[in-house]
């Protein structure tokens, strides 16, 4: 195997594309998912604001979402992202079906996080006289915080392999430079090369939430 071959410029690029294609797609996704499943387990069975009807649609669209393959929803969403972004490659047209898949995604990680806590805690809540908006960010959001903290770590992950899938369609990063060279051009050095990196960054990832998680754990 000749390394001598490899762009290294290319692959410091795709490098820095897969981690901005993550990362911000992980900040939206936990920002929209956050309070989609608070409210998939506010309105669930016996919770409170118990609901049915709205708990039923929030779980057809999520589990609906989650369903569909990422690399078709690439190709399904690349009118609406040329409408929003103005271009559906790159960098940032990769980043709204990104998105999409992964905010449902957290979203039920979020519900099952939740039904973890304590339901004596909302019962003593309660009888202190306390909001259900006080309930949500005194006592709940905040005595689920290190499974919260799981879910993204666990989400990221999922959204480094997504991002590679976006180099099918042009979305840039080390995906797209494992199918332009590794796979169309037979270079199996840029394939190595390639894998090592996202391997090492799924590492990073979880090494980094798993700390995280420790600390607010510990507090």
């Amino acid at each position: 195997m000749n390394f001598s071959d490899v762009v290294w410029p290319e692959i410091g690029q795709g490098l820095i594309d897969t981690l901005v294609m993550s990362g911000v797609s992980l900040v939206f996704a936990v920002l929209l998912g956050l309070p989609l499943g608070v409210l998939l387990f506010l309105s669930g069975r016996r919770q409170l604001l118990q609901h049915h009807g709205v708990h039923a649609g929030l779980s057809a669209v999520v589990n609906g979402l989650r369903s569909v393959p990422f690399i078709i929803l690439l190709i399904v969403m690349i009118p609406f992202t040329v409408l929003l972004i103005g271009t559906s490659i790159g960098v940032a047209g990769a980043v709204p079906p990104l998105v999409i898949s992964a905010a449902p995604f957290y979203a039920r990680l979020v519900e099952n996080v939740l039904r973890e806590v304590d339901r004596g805690l909302f019962d003593a809540c309660q009888a202190m006289g306390a909001t259900t908006r006080q309930i949500i960010f005194g006592a709940l959001l905040p005595e689920s915080l290190p499974g919260l903290v799981a879910a993204a770590t666990v989400t990221g992950v999922a959204l480094v392999s997504y991002s590679a899938m976006a180099g099918a369609i042009g979305g840039g990063g080390l995906g797209d430079l494992a199918i332009r060279y590794g796979y169309q051009r037979f270079q199996v050095d840029v394939m190595v090369i390639t894998v090592a990196l996202m391997v090492v960054l799924v590492q990073l990832l979880q090494w980094a939430g798993d700390r995280l998680t420790l600390h607010f754990t510990r507090k």
